[in-house]
């Protein structure tokens, strides 16, 4: 859920125009265009070709700098793909042609609208005939003009991007990624930010979409019907819903892998509220990034269900309400928005609450020092507490038995995925990763979801979470470096920090865990895809 400005952390802002300089390629004239915005048309196809690089060109991009001296940034990344960073003769195995997808989807409401996406094919002598699509979903992000297919540095998706790209795009998988309805050049003027029957209908139109392109290019690289489903953060909702939905319908999942997602939305809901922890030693309180998340949440959901609030200053506090429901996302930058001066607040940048709220924390950055200055209305928040403490949803591994009355909570119960899944779906392996102190989605996110899917009968084998921070009985060697390299990042966080390390571990903390987590999902992948022989 963290916004994507910080998503991926100072791993990849050395990287990031490391596919800018490529130059595109033309199509042949018979070019199809589609405006109608129906659900799964393609505007042009084939989709423009915006880049093409060979598997060489990525790697040394990757490995140096324009200048030739070392690329710091892009030989971790290097290093999580499995290359090796320093050896001039090891590659990345694939080239990548980058294509913009324009396709028709809906809002929350069945309205048509348009989005926009990147669509990767692998390229080379070695990746060649079918391959399986990765059907990726991106986090949380604050910036409008978020474009999956823009790889130079001045676009805010230009980090995960570049991840994308090394970590599957690479390795010889088709990936289709979205950049969701209400971003970019969508017409829609809100995003259903969880609102999970649309994500996953967006998901799924842009996967129709891209699937008529590869038909059309009918190049040497074709889908050979493995659907690999995975998102970090708000994405990792995103993907598991799409899972969900897609088994609905009787279409195939290969996979799915998510990490750090707020899955429970019914039990994290009253995790935040919740002026005490559930039980001891569990994680309770406001969120880091919490203020750019309610915001997204609360306008995405009133979309949906229209009652969240009869005025968004029932909600917030007057500080913050006017213009509050089409603040996000936005074009300004971090600075504008939390009134860095000379700039006005348009948000406060931590205090979700106010410190009068019942559990409030005076002193706390998380609660606001006076009345008013939180973004949060005490008396909306208290009436939430008021309904958990009457119908907690938090207890136990699903909230089917729970009965909200507020209409917040009765949202999250409906956008929590430990609901839904009826007999026959779960026919797919099931991979979860996260940190056990992330302080932005609460790893018990993870840990309920598994309990739930346990609980439907699933294997243990079959839905496996990792936690980078524990070492783990039956670890393997892959895994065992990568929790150490996570850790050593963790505390190289904490070192440069000095006084301010345990501030500094809590802002970074969510965004570090992600290039992890899909190292980790590359791997899970190619297990899924090459199983060892017996």
């Amino acid at each position: 859920m963290r916004s994507n400005r910080f998503l991926l952390g100072t791993l990849a802002t050395a990287a990031l125009l490391t596919l800018a300089a490529c130059g595109g390629g033309g199509d042949s004239d018979d070019v199809t265009i589609d405006l109608s915005n129906d659900r799964g048309s393609i505007q042009r196809n084939p989709p423009t070709l915006l880049a093409e690089r060979t598997n060489v060109a990525f790697t040394t991009a990757l490995r140096f700098n324009a200048d030739g001296s070392a690329n710091a940034n892009g030989q971790a990344i290097l290093e999580l793909a499995g290359v090796p960073p320093t050896t001039d003769t090891a590659f990345l195995p694939c080239g990548v042609d980058v294509r913009y997808l324009q396709y028709g989807t809906v809002g929350s409401a069945g309205e048509k609208t348009n989005a926009s996406g990147v669509l990767y094919l692998p390229t080379g002598a070695g990746c060649t005939g079918p391959r399986p699509i990765v059907l990726h979903a991106h986090g949380t992000t604050t910036a409008k003009d978020y474009n999956l297919a823009l790889l130079g540095s001045t676009n805010a998706a230009a980090g995960e991007t570049t991840i994308i790209a090394a970590m599957y795009a690479a390795k010889g998988m088709i990936v289709v990624a979205p950049n969701y309805a209400g971003y970019e050049q969508s017409s829609l003027g809100y995003h259903p930010y969880l609102h999970a029957d649309q994500q996953s209908k967006d998901m799924i139109d842009a996967l129709t979409a891209a699937r008529k392109a590869i038909a059309k290019i009918n190049g040497p690289v074709s889908d050979n019907g493995k659907l690999l489903l995975t998102g970090y953060s708000q994405g990792a909702h995103v993907a598991m819903a799409t899972a969900r939905a897609l088994r609905a319908a009787g279409q195939p999942v290969t996979a799915l892998a998510g990490g750090s997602g707020p899955y429970a939305l019914a039990a994290f809901a009253d995790d935040i509220f919740r002026s005490a922890p559930e039980t001891v030693g569990a994680k309770s309180g406001p969120i880091v990034g919490g203020t750019l998340f309610a915001p997204l949440l609360t306008n995405s959901w009133q979309r949906a269900y229209g009652n969240l609030y009869t005025s968004a200053s029932e909600l917030y506090n007057a500080t913050w309400a006017t213009g509050i429901e089409s603040l996000l996302p936005t074009t300004l930058t971090d600075a504008q928005l939390f009134g860095v001066p000379p700039n006005t607040p348009k948000l406060p940048q931590a205090a979700l609450f106010d410190a009068d709220l019942p559990g409030g924390v005076v002193g706390s950055p998380f609660y606001g020092a006076t009345t008013g200055s939180g973004l949060i209305k005490t008396s909306y928040a208290a009436a939430v507490q008021s309904d958990i403490a009457a119908q907690p949803c938090a207890t136990g591994s699903s909230p089917a038995t729970c009965t909200p009355a507020h209409p917040l909570r009765v949202a999250a119960k409906a956008n929590d995925l430990r609901t839904g899944w009826q007999a026959g779906y779960l026919t797919f392996p099931i991979f979860m990763c996260g940190g056990a102190d992330d302080p932005t989605v609460y790893y018990s996110n993870t840990e309920r979801t598994q309990a739930y899917f346990l609980g439907l009968g699933m294997p243990a084998q079959f839905v496996r979470a990792l936690d980078l921070k524990v070492a783990q009985t039956g670890d393997s060697t892959a895994i065992t470096n990568l929790k150490a390299a996570f850790q050593a990042r963790i505390t190289r966080i904490a070192t440069e920090a000095g006084a301010n390390a345990l501030a500094a571990v809590a802002q970074n903390y969510h965004a570090t865990v992600a290039p992890f987590c899909s190292a980790a999902t590359a791997g899970f992948f190619s297990q899924v895809l090459n199983p060892p022989v017996p």
